[in-house]
Formats: structure tokens, sequence, C-alpha cells
């Protein structure tokens, strides 16, 4: 079912549902996607209690929930989208455009996004698009950040391990670490098999963010809470150079929130063409707790893998 409704202050909202969950995006901003859920449940996603209902304005706000952005990192990143978007509905899909960010300092630059939800089950597929709207080319890969409420925590599978010998004398992943990462934040736990991040609101480490990524040849991130597994997956590119030293997924975390990224290739985006970026979305309730790579292995993994293929 497809509805459009009231949320927080802003009046042009758009919900997707189905038997099992929903989903909310923003359309007088954004587009964010700002809500989703088991129907009936608390929302899996942080929203920024400070900036419901705002919209207009040239400060650029997080407000919360999934949004879309340009890898690397640097100023046109935060490019403010307060501003409404376009919809349409395109089957069972919608479809949010914003418009063409050339107010200054204007990036040229015009980010869509296409959600459809699954007819039953807790699964959507959400597509995300840049379009190059200058004169020039530019180089960028498309970034999705989820941002999870919090008090949970991220688990991204790591390659598989094998003694050394001729067939596995070279690497086969990496690791990137920005200058506030500490690998003695006893938010990580760094295993054989998955690397995972903690969300706590008072951190005892020397930062107070922390942030991390890989290549992560599996294609799957999930975040658990309280129960509630959420998984996401992209697909990889194989032979794709990626942002930030070699990334297709990315964690963060501070004291209020914890992100799981993912990243489409770096590519030469010439005047008028357009990136793409596909994620697919899924819940598992009832989930065990847990803690350690046992706990992945049984908990984790099995669904992460198996869900979609």
């Amino acid at each position: 079912m497809i509805e459009r409704i009231r949320y927080r202050g802003w009046e042009n909202c758009w919900k997707l549902s189905n038997s099992e969950v929903e989903l909310i995006v923003l359309a007088d901003v954004g587009p964010r996607v700002v809500w989703y859920g088991v129907r009936g449940r608390e929302n899996q996603f942080h929203e920024v209690d400070q900036d419901a209902g705002k919209a207009g304005g040239g400060e650029f706000r997080l407000y919360g929930g999934h949004r879309l952005w340009a890898a690397p990192e640097v100023a046109r990143t935060y490019f403010p989208d307060n501003v409404g978007v376009k919809v349409a509905q395109i089957g069972n899909a919608l479809r949010f455009t914003a418009p063409v960010e050339d107010s200054p300092p204007g990036t040229r630059l015009q980010k869509e996004m296409e959600i459809e939800m699954d007819a039953a089950g807790s699964g959507a597929r959400l597509t995300h698009r840049i379009s190059n709207h200058d004169s020039r080319s530019t180089e960028l890969a498309v970034w999705a950040p989820t941002m999870m409420r919090a008090g949970g925590r991220a688990i991204l599978p790591l390659p598989a391990r094998h003694p050394m010998d001729q067939d596995h004398v070279l690497p086969v992943g990496m690791f990137a670490v920005w200058s506030y990462t500490d690998f003695a934040d006893p938010r990580w736990l760094l295993g054989t098999e998955s690397v995972q991040l903690v969300q706590t609101e008072n951190p005892t480490g020397r930062f107070r963010e922390q942030m991390g990524g890989i290549f992560n040849s599996a294609g799957w991130g999930a975040h658990f809470r309280r129960g509630t597994l959420f998984v996401k997956r992209a697909a990889v590119i194989a032979g794709a150079r990626y942002p930030d030293g070699g990334c297709n997924f990315e964690l963060f975390t501070n004291p209020e929130f914890l992100e799981v990224e993912t990243l489409g290739p770096l590519v030469e985006l010439k005047p008028g063409e357009t990136a793409e970026h596909v994620e697919r979305w899924w819940l598992f309730e009832g989930v065990p707790d847990g803690t350690g790579e046992e706990w992945v292995r049984q908990e984790v993994a099995p669904r992460a893998e198996n869900i979609g293929k």
C-alpha cells in the first residue's frame, strides 16, 4: 500500500507498507527514508528530534534515517537537502527526485531515490541515482548511509581465512581507518570472521566518534538491536575502484546513533550521465541476543547470506 501522510510536522510524506513492515519517506526535504520497521513496533532508524518538521534554510541537517550522499566526503557532500522533492509513482515503486543542486555553492548534481516494497515479507529495494547537470565531468561514488537507532551493534563479514601457502600470499581485503579510528576503543569487536561496532551513549575511548571501512566481498552488512536484525545488501562490482581506499561498506558511530553505509564504485560522471547504486533491505524479528563470533556465525550470517537469493 502507498499513501500520502503527515509525519512529525512535515506535510508531505509517503508511507509504503505491506502486512509486515512500514517505510516512511520525507518529500518536504530530502529525499530521506526516515522510518523503517515492523508494523506496530518501533522505528529501527534514528531520528534527529531537533530537526523534526523543519524545511528550508541553508544549513545542512541530518534529519535521521537513510540518505543519499556523494563520496568522497568533501564540502559538496554536505549540500543541504532542505527543499521539497518531486514524487512519481512508477508501477509499485515511488520515485523521489530532488532539484538540481544549483544554488551557491551549487554542485550541479541531482539526487533521486526509487523505492519499492516487496508484496510480502520485510524486503525493500532502494535505487539511488546521482546525475551530473554540470558542463564538466566529475568523479564521485554513490553513497548510501543509514542511521540506526541507538543501542545496537553493526556487523560486517570478513573474507575467509586460510593458512599461508603458495595460493595465499596476497592480501584478501583492506580496512580503512580515519584519524579518530582507535581499535583500543571497546566499541570495536574485531574477530576472525567479522568486525562489529557497538553504539553506546557514553563511550569511554579517546574519541567521541569511531569509523572504519572495508572492501566487503560478501556484499552484506547488518545491525542488531533488541532482537531485531536489519540487513542491507549491495552488489559487489568485480574490478571496480571504490572510494576511501577501496571501501564498499563503512561503519560510523557517535553517542547518538550508528550508521551502516554502502558505497558504489568511483565513476567519472560526464555531463548528462547518471550513476546508480541499489540496496536491498530486510528485517528479522526474534533473533537471539549475542556478541561473539559464534553468534554471528549462527544467527546473523545465515540470515544475511541466504535472503534475497
